[in-house]
């Protein structure tokens, strides 16, 4: 069974995700985790600190924020409102069990409010669809 290491707020941003991104590279890769996560919700995450699999796509021609204490931050509060922590590893269905179990979309405003997407309300969206569907969104 293949497995993703992720940080602890792309969870969230996977949630969120709807085919937009820094560049095309960087949605390529992002559309590449979010449709295997989506077609194949046992895969299984592994908990990381720092970059991870979405990072690694990030454009190097623009600022990056892969090591930013704010991303830490968010990845640590997230991390710590699912109980989780680097190192664990559990079924991507297991995880949005998790979310939808504990996570209302208000609490993205809560945990997020540094994040350039948040003003958008991509991901409190996501936290909607993953409370009632328990499952990721058809990409648009």
């Amino acid at each position: 069974m293949q497995s993703i290491a992720l940080r602890g707020h792309h969870l969230f941003c996977l949630l969120g995700y709807r085919g937009k991104g820094y560049s095309e590279s960087f949605c390529t890769n992002m559309t590449a985790v979010y449709e295997t996560l989506r077609n194949d919700p046992k895969t299984i995450i592994e908990i990381i600190e720092g970059p991870d699999k979405i990072c690694a796509a990030f454009p190097s021609d623009q600022p990056n924020h892969c090591h930013n204490p704010s991303v830490y931050r968010k990845d640590s509060e997230i991390l710590g409102e699912l109980g989780l922590a680097a190192g664990n590893r559990l079924s991507w269905e297991e995880l949005i069990g998790n979310i939808a179990a504990v996570v209302q979309p208000d609490d993205i405003h809560r945990l997020c409010y540094d994040c350039p997407w948040e003003p958008y309300g991509l991901c409190q969206e996501g936290v909607a669809h993953i409370r009632r569907a328990k499952m990721l969104r058809p990409l648009p």
